[in-house]
């Protein structure tokens, strides 16, 4: 009982538990001004940020009160009492160890949607098949956790799966579970595309962008800096792709990345879906400028890691491997059905245990 306690009240400077209680203070405060509601965008901004501390709080404070009354219970209890009061024992060290998850969520913009975009490898049709693969993973993924799904743009394949996807999954820490993801995923399995059942290898990026809160972006994108392209929708069809030729896509001609919505049936909103996803995404390439920059004036060597293969999905062996992590799994078929949680907590204590070892070679 002891160590539970001790790990109660490490995490609560952790946390910073105090500080989270006096922000909610605020955002509570704000939360009652009648005035505040005239800005719905700052509203919902406010409301879902003041939600994530209550919840953070709120558990804490059970969890403490809980403890504190298990410890007397325990000091008076016989031996046959306290093996009764095990099972309540065990009950808390799995709150505190969901609590402890909380801390993992290092990222900014833990909390917001997330736009996840997927893009296949060279490879032609078995890379373009495995694309498709991860996008119904990802879209899965989400549904099952109860989020909302919502598809921007997919462009198909030649003959099978996606050239590329993008789509927003918006839910409670949609980005801060899926950042782990970032990176280039590979497959290994024998190829349906292949007469003679030979052994594959392909490989799909995804890159996962948090959906930041419109007045935090302030980025100017000039016409001249822009090329627009009309299209019909070459998605799949059903909820969220339309068949006329609405379809809008962006080029910034500076940095070639290139963003479609064909979301709805009007052009105008299309293109306004896909500069706000474009501006997004500059503003991540900004962010992670910065860091860069800062990085290099505090005089940290962080690796290029950018690009690099995180995760291998070996069909035929039935099994899939993450090489940061060293989770292991041997049910494949769950794994591309959208069981990923055990992945993505993993990903996110790798995350946490490299940001504090770059932070422990600055202060060295």
């Amino acid at each position: 009982m002891q160590e539970l306690l001790e790990k109660l009240a490490a995490l609560r400077e952790y946390l910073d538990v105090p500080g989270k209680t006096r922000r909610l203070n605020e955002l509570d405060r704000d939360l009652s001004n009648p005035d505040l509601w005239n800005n719905p965008e700052r509203a919902r901004n406010v409301n879902q940020e003041a939600g994530s501390l209550r919840k953070i709080v709120d558990a804490y404070t059970r969890l403490q009160s809980d403890a504190d009354g298990l410890a007397e219970m325990l000091e008076m209890a016989t031996a046959e009492e306290a093996e009764m009061l095990a099972e309540e024992q065990a009950r808390l060290q799995r709150d505190v160890d969901e609590l402890y998850r909380e801390t993992l969520f290092i990222m900014k913009h833990a909390d917001a949607a997330a736009i996840v975009r997927v893009k296949s490898g060279a490879g032609g049709t078995e890379s373009q098949d495995w694309a498709g693969m991860l996008e119904r993973m990802f879209m899965r993924w989400g549904e099952r956790r109860g989020y909302k799904v919502e598809l921007l743009d997919q462009q198909d394949g030649d003959q099978a799966g996606i050239t590329s996807a993008e789509f927003i999954i918006r839910g409670e820490k949609a980005f801060g579970m899926l950042a782990p993801e970032n990176g280039v995923h590979r497959l290994v399995r024998v190829s349906p595309f292949d007469s003679n059942n030979r052994r594959h290898t392909s490989f799909a990026s995804v890159d996962v962008v948090p959906e930041v809160p419109v007045e935090e972006i302030n980025i100017h994108i000039p016409d001249s800096d822009l090329r627009r392209d009309v299209f019909r929708s070459q998605g799949a069809g059903g909820q969220g792709v339309n068949t006329t030729d609405s379809a809008v896509r962006l080029t910034h001609i500076p940095t070639g990345i290139a963003v479609a919505s064909q979301v709805t049936r009007s052009q105008i909103k299309n293109h306004d879906i896909a500069l706000q996803i474009l501006k997004q995404r500059l503003y991540d390439i900004e962010m992670k400028k910065r860091e860069a920059e800062e990085a290099a004036a505090r005089g940290e060597q962080k690796q290029i890691e950018w690009g690099s293969q995180i995760r291998s999905y070996v069909l035929d062996k039935q099994y899939v491997k993450d090489h940061r992590t060293g989770v292991m799994r041997h049910d494949s078929s769950g794994i591309l059905d959208g069981d990923l949680d055990e992945f993505m907590w993993a990903g996110l204590e790798w995350l946490a245990g490299k940001r504090a070892a770059e932070e422990l070679d600055v202060e060295e």
